[in-house]
């Protein structure tokens, strides 16, 4: 495609966008479902893969927060994801920090003793190439590791939208990424051999 018939498309794309937003603005059913159906998947897969207690509820807040703000947001779809994808963020962070504090019920040994283990080597090597193992591999990365790739990976943000999310420079946010890309490989070759 020559460079007018991509800059024609982006336009028209992104007027489409507009026309959306402003009907969801509008409160048009029509125009919010399909802003919910082309962001939530993604939305969740992303709080699964970060181990929210209950994903489902916490998206369905980043939703509620989403619907209430909406009528303010200005932006294109990338915006809009990258707004998403913050509300999320915090919301997770809020959680994590709610469940740390939250007290435990002690549990007697002997019911620990018959709950399998969760590092099962056959079903790790049936569900190696499975999206949720792939998602389970990237959650068990380092923190920033593993919110660096989810984010451009379910996110689709950018090197500099991930930098502002998570208040790092574009250049630390390129090293993580690559350090947790080299990590998820080794790690896939070692599988690959010991099958």
């Amino acid at each position: 495609m020559s460079g007018r018939v991509v800059a024609r498309v982006a336009v028209a794309r992104d007027a489409e966008f507009q026309a959306l937003l402003r009907a969801a603005q509008a409160g048009a059913e029509w125009a919010l479902a399909r802003l919910y159906r082309d962001a939530h998947p993604r939305l969740l897969r992303y709080l699964r893969a970060r181990h929210a207690v209950d994903p489902d509820d916490l998206a369905a807040d980043v939703w509620l927060e989403a619907a209430t703000k909406l009528e303010r947001f200005h932006g294109d779809e990338v915006d809009l994801r990258r707004w998403l994808f913050t509300i999320a963020r915090r919301r997770l962070v809020d959680g994590k920090r709610r469940e740390a504090r939250r007290r435990t019920e002690p549990v007697a040994a002997e019911t620990l003793a018959s709950v399998p283990a969760p590092d099962d080597p056959e079903a790790a090597a049936i569900g190696a190439v499975t999206l949720e193992t792939a998602l389970r591999r990237v959650a068990a990365l380092p923190r920033d590791q593993a919110d660096v790739v989810l984010l451009r990976v379910l996110g689709d943000l950018s090197v500099e939208d991930v930098a502002e999310l998570l208040g790092k420079r574009p250049a630390t946010v390129r090293v993580l990424q690559h350090r947790a890309l080299a990590r998820l490989s080794r790690e896939l070759s070692q599988l690959l051999v010991t099958r």
